[in-house]
């Protein structure tokens, strides 16, 4: 992601950015989301939260997806 994109992600998905920060604050390992969609709408997102999620430590459930 160019800066611009970043900007953009940081603002898009500021909810998610937190939860992730007070997780691994909390010493929580694992975020769990209702589905993939929280995650990004486009793979370029979902790759920069899986990504801050790795930095963090932190494990993701995604509730909605089929076994």
């Amino acid at each position: 992601m160019d800066t611009e994109q970043k900007k953009n992600y940081e603002q898009k998905f500021s909810a998610f950015i937190r939860m992730c920060a007070d997780a691994k604050s909390s010493d929580i390992g694992v975020v769990i989301v209702a589905s993939r969609w929280v995650i990004g709408d486009t793979e370029e997102e979902r790759q920069e939260s899986l990504e801050r999620l790795r930095e963090a430590g932190l494990e993701l459930i995604v509730a909605d997806e089929k076994k």
